[in-house]
């Protein structure tokens, strides 16, 4: 079952007097449980169209189907809702919030879908133990590693239990050896059946996902499946 359909995307981008066409009419379908990474040289249209699969922006023309639902004309608002409910980002530069712990900076996500606190206590705990951060709680992003930085991004990430992880350049940031421990990470959230999308210009990052996506010059140049 596919958890994203896009059909005929095309994004356009007004400079001044010019329209610069980003995205040329993408057709794409990524099943559940898909562990894809998207590739492509900068200008490619890679970042338009995570920020298009990530509800971030909506296309000029063509549809985007996220789990059964028509996303493609929906106001900022209803976005919001979307992007809060179904996907979880994980960013390179972690995006965490400096003065707040990690337990919550995790439950953050939980605060906009309205959970009582207990609940976002107590699922906040299992996903940073899940995230391998059971003793790092009560520590503020300051007093974390960069590595330990990501596992808080990646459990905020999952809190929600979105139908989809979204990581931009997850890695961008980490020196190699915790790289590999992040990625160790990323292949076994997707072993517990999640649907993971990663945006990387780096080709050993790429060979964890099972699926390989090139754009180039705003279509998709190859997609090609890996494992």
């Amino acid at each position: 079952m596919s958890v994203i359909s896009i059909s005929g995307i095309r994004r356009d981008f007004k400079l001044g007097s010019e329209i610069v066409h980003v995205l040329k009419g993408i057709d794409l379908e990524i099943e559940k449980g898909d562990y894809v990474a998207l590739m492509g040289p900068s200008g490619s249209g890679k970042s338009t169209l995570m920020n298009m699969l990530g509800c971030l922006d909506t296309p000029t023309a063509g549809t985007y189907i996220l789990n059964g639902h028509d996303v493609s004309k929906l106001s900022d608002n209803d976005l919001a809702e979307i992007r809060n409910k179904e996907i979880g980002f994980v960013f390179q530069t972690f995006n965490l919030m400096p003065r707040t712990s990690a337990l919550d900076n995790v439950a953050l996500p939980m605060v906009y879908a309205g959970a009582s606190k207990e609940k976002r206590k107590e699922r906040a705990i299992e996903v940073l133990k899940d995230v391998g951060l059971g003793d790092r709680m009560d520590h503020k992003p300051n007093q974390l590693s960069g590595g330990q930085r990501q596992r808080v991004a990646v459990g905020r990430a999952l809190v929600n239990h979105p139908s989809i992880i979204l990581a931009d350049e997850p890695t961008g940031n980490l020196d190699t050896k915790t790289s590999i421990e992040i990625m160790n990470l990323f292949d076994e959230i997707h072993a517990r059946g999640n649907t993971v999308i990663l945006v990387t210009h780096e080709e050993d990052i790429a060979e964890h996902a099972h699926r390989i996506i090139r754009l180039r010059d705003g279509l998709i140049e190859s997609d090609i499946r890996n494992k």
